[in-house]
């Protein structure tokens, strides 16, 4: 089976053409044995590029656990690529279809190549219930949760998954290793939680660090900058078009007051392809 590795700003996934290749019926276990970074071909998690009765193509992503995600934000933005470079639909405005819904990506072009792209992510979801979480607040902002004999302040944002964003001082080894496991699991988000430590910077620059739902640490999360990005317009701390650090590279964020959808723009790299033996 012919995969091809790639990565948006360092958060990198193993990709699988379904349009061209057979798959085989256990998904969880492919991604579990292809993510891995000494027995395998090395990745946050395995996606697929399939083929969509509603869009140019649908993604399927999966967890280096073998959960399945409902979006990622990097990783869509390398379907986008794929499909574009690959020739499966050679347009400058894809429609890609995502368990969070169909998504539209804007892909800008050097040397016959995408290089970057642009996701119009949607509006965040701010409802508890649809997040989901049982914290309290409508929407849930710098709601308390004590955490292995710790206090935060933590602010709700689904973007089609859900988030936990905490401002810090400092998003230390010991707040993202240490704490990251613990709240991904905590009882408040019954479908566990992605969990973003964030350093605001200036109101136009932030700083993260993501311990990702069903992956550890990621050097970056789409999804979870955007949710940054209402986070911290939500609690006042940034304005709405922000710079998000990430370990991986920057993304640009703009959470738009016209039509409440949250606008992400970042990189799109493809490393290498192969051939998995199974």
């Amino acid at each position: 089976m012919q995969f091809t590795k790639m990565h948006g700003a360092g958060n990198d996934y193993v990709y699988v053409d379904g349009f061209r290749e057979q798959l085989p019926a256990d998904l969880a276990q492919l991604a579990r044995r292809i993510s891995h970074r000494r027995f395998g071909v090395g990745g946050d998690g395995l996606i697929l590029i399939l083929p969509s009765d509603q869009a140019d193509a649908r993604m399927r992503m999966f967890n280096a656990d073998g959960s399945e995600g409902e979006m990622c934000g990097n990783g869509i933005r390398c379907v986008a690529k794929y499909v574009y470079d690959h020739g499966i639909a050679r347009k400058s405005e894809l429609r890609i279809e995502t368990k969070a819904g169909v998504l539209s990506l804007s892909v800008t072009t050097a040397g016959g190549l995408v290089d970057k792209v642009r996701v119009n992510m949607g509006p965040p979801i701010l409802a508890a219930e649809r997040i989901p979480t049982t914290l309290p607040g409508v929407p849930v902002v710098d709601a308390v949760l004590d955490v292995a004999g710790r206090s935060f302040r933590v602010t709700s944002v689904s973007m089609g998954n859900p988030h936990c964003v905490i401002f810090v001082e400092q998003a230390t080894d010991e707040l993202v290793l240490g704490c990251g496991p613990k709240i991904e699991v905590d009882p408040h988000f019954p479908a566990r939680v992605n969990v973003e430590f964030v350093e605001v910077l200036g109101p136009a620059e932030v700083r993260q660090r993501t311990w990702e739902r069903g992956s550890g640490e990621t050097w970056a999360c789409g999804t979870g900058a955007s949710a940054v990005c209402v986070a911290g317009v939500l609690t006042g701390r940034t304005a709405r078009r922000i710079v998000n650090h990430l370990r991986g590279g920057d993304l640009e964020l703009h959470w738009d007051e016209a039509d409440n959808h949250v606008y992400m723009t970042g990189p799109a790299t493809e490393v290498f392809s192969g051939d998995w033996p199974d």
